[in-house]
Order: structure tokens, then sequence, then C-alpha cells
């Protein structure tokens, strides 16, 4: 079974999955197979389940984990050029930066597929999600003056072949 239940799977057998993965995380930060700590675990992965129904309801997406690993060599590639920028930026006896904020239109809905990527992209060294106004995801950025909104654009078009949800943009 897919690591991450689809969104055609019925709700109990996501809550099975969600308490399994939580029960089994409480195992390893444990390392405990004593009855107190078992049961424990038990009680707070039902109510980890629970919270995670009511914030990330099953119907917001999931991912295709294997088209997520192709994006890898992507992510590392853009990682490693966005950081050289940034220490050129940085060490740069004028510092060239024009921080600010851009605001992002997405085509992913609120939920799983529009978090996801506002995760991925803010591990991308020169800007970060900051946040949400009006539908639109804001970034703080590095250089405003850059084509900062095309290229979260693309990597929102490369990201949506890895998540079940989301529309992409022309």
């Amino acid at each position: 079974m897919n690591a991450a239940a689809s969104t055609q799977d019925p709700p109990r057998a996501i809550a099975f999955w969600r308490t399994a993965a939580f029960f089994l995380l409480w195992m390893l930060l444990m390392q405990s197979l004593k009855r107190a700590d078992l049961v424990m675990g038990g009680f707070a992965s039902i109510g980890a389940t629970w919270v995670s129904l009511r914030l990330l309801p099953p119907s917001s997406g999931s991912l295709r984990f294997s088209r997520l690993l192709a994006l890898l060599p992507h992510f590392v590639w853009e990682s490693v050029l966005a950081g050289v920028d940034v220490a050129r930026r940085a060490l740069h006896p004028g510092m060239p930066l024009r921080p600010g904020f851009v605001t992002c239109p997405l085509g992913f809905p609120p939920g799983f597929a529009r978090n996801t990527f506002a995760t991925i992209t803010s591990l991308l060294p020169g800007s970060v999600a900051a946040g949400e106004v009006e539908g639109e995801i804001v970034y703080h950025c590095l250089d405003t003056s850059a084509p900062v909104v095309e290229q979260i654009w693309k990597e929102e078009r490369l990201l949506a072949r890895a998540l079940v949800a989301g529309r992409h943009h022309g």
C-alpha cells in the first residue's frame, strides 16, 4: 500500500494508517516495549490521528513518492544554485539585496498540496513562505526585482506531478 493514503481510500482506512504511523513513531521515540509505554503510545496515537484528521482532512490530497523522489536531483541543483546566489549577495561588498515580499497565486487548493509546496519552496535559499493573503502565498525574498513568482510557478508545475491535488499554470 502507498505510504500516503490516497483520496479514494475510505476514511477508516486512512485513520488506521495514520494511527499505525503515529504508533510506529511513538515506538521509535520511546524505544520501550513496556506495557505502560505501549498503552500510552496507543492513546497518544489515537489522539494524534484525531487531530491530524481535523487539521489535514483526507480529501486534501496525497503524495506520489516515486515522482517526488524524481524531483530530488532538481531540488538539490536548485538549492546549490540558490545557495551560491545567497552567498554571493551576502559576501559582495555592496550587498546587492532588495529584500521584500511578493505574493504568488497558486493552483494548489488550500490544504495538503499547498502546505507541502510552501514547505518545499521554503527550503530553497533566498525565499521563504511567510503567510497567506487572500488565497495567495506571501514569500519573503532577498531580491524583489528577480523573477521570484515565475520561479515559484516553475516549481509548482514540477511538484504538481508528485501531488494528487492541484492544477497547472499554463
